[in-house]
């Protein structure tokens, strides 16, 4: 009985001891455990980092303006910057005032506008040409502009060319009649003026004012000035009578303007001397200063018609002729 009792103490002792041992491991785990969830915590507190790559900015929109003759950028224009989208109104105003500058010119560029300078016959017969009408149409310009400013791109300046308004088969009939015709009358001792009056007469001597045509006096005879001839001679200024290098021209553009003025064109630009002249009525005259003062019209007839100058003893006597066939027309036209 001794031997087996202990035995069984001894069999107790060694379970508690196996006991203890279980829970001494069991709270050094429990020990172990907060220091794992503290870095667990320190991973958490650093996450991972984010790097932000940047978009490119955005291009703004352009406009290119091509030259027509030499397909150029002309001009590149950014909408954003003068105020597109933000300020319509004054954008607007500003590619309509470059729009004016560039057809019109400025004082020192000249514009793309250009009168026509009519086509004349020489004296074989041969036609001269002159220049055509060339016009860039701002308005149209300034909406294909702004029709462009909101996705940008390419856009061709309206320019027209408008050839004169006639066939070259007509040149050959356009003197056979005479519609309309004036004379006035000089002085042939007054060697200065009647010089200064048969260069200009010659200088508008077989015109051709196709329909439509515009006839300009100072571009047609150009500079009275000595180096082309002219003369001095009386001329009216400011209400007085002076000396002055092509004095008499107005003789000739009075002449014509009494003659045209019996076929109906339409008037661009006419004035009046300071001072009444004795070759033609009252309010009949029409002054001219190369680089000033110009008669100018429209041959709004329907026809072609050709400008006859003829210079004689004492007498300028403007023509106004056409052929047989467009004589017919204007009859039938008035």
């Amino acid at each position: 009985m001794g031997k087996y009792s202990w035995g069984i103490s001894a069999l107790l002792i060694c379970s508690l001891v196996g006991l203890t041992g279980c829970a001494t491991e069991t709270v050094k785990e429990e020990e172990q455990q907060p220091e794992e969830t503290e870095q667990l915590e320190e991973k958490e507190e650093n996450p991972i980092e984010i790097v932000q790559i940047d978009e490119p900015a955005a291009v703004p929109v352009h406009v290119n303006v091509i030259e027509p003759n030499t397909n150029k950028v002309l001009r590149t224009i950014v909408p954003e910057v003068l105020g597109f989208g933000t300020d319509d109104e004054k954008y607007k105003k500003e590619v309509a005032e470059w729009a004016k500058e560039l057809a019109r010119g400025t004082d020192s560029e000249p514009g793309y506008d250009q009168r026509n300078i009519p086509d004349r016959i020489d004296e074989n017969g041969n036609i001269i040409k002159g220049k055509p009408t060339v016009v860039l149409e701002e308005a149209e310009l300034v909406e294909s502009i702004l029709n462009a400013s909101e996705e940008g791109g390419d856009i061709e300046l309206p320019v027209y060319v408008t050839e004169s308004g006639y066939k070259e088969e007509d040149v050959a009939t356009l003197d056979e009649v005479v519609v309309a015709s004036y004379t006035t009358y000089f002085n042939r001792g007054v060697v200065g003026r009647n010089k200064n009056i048969e260069l200009s007469a010659k200088a508008i001597d077989n015109v051709i004012l196709g329909v439509g045509d515009h006839f300009s006096f100072n571009d047609t005879v150009g500079p009275s000035d000595a180096e082309h001839g002219y003369q001095p001679a009386q001329e009216i200024v400011n209400k007085k009578l002076v000396m002055g290098i092509g004095g008499g021209i107005c003789q000739t553009s009075s002449t014509l303007f009494n003659a045209v003025d019996k076929i109906g064109v339409d008037y661009v630009e006419w004035h009046h001397h300071s001072l009444s002249v004795g070759y033609v009525p009252e309010g009949r005259d029409a002054t001219v200063s190369y680089g000033g003062k110009d008669f100018r019209f429209l041959n709004t007839t329907g026809v072609p018609i050709l400008l006859n100058a003829v210079y004689g003893d004492g007498t300028l006597t403007v023509e106004v002729r056409t052929s047989k066939e467009y004589a017919e027309v204007m009859k039938q036209s008035v």
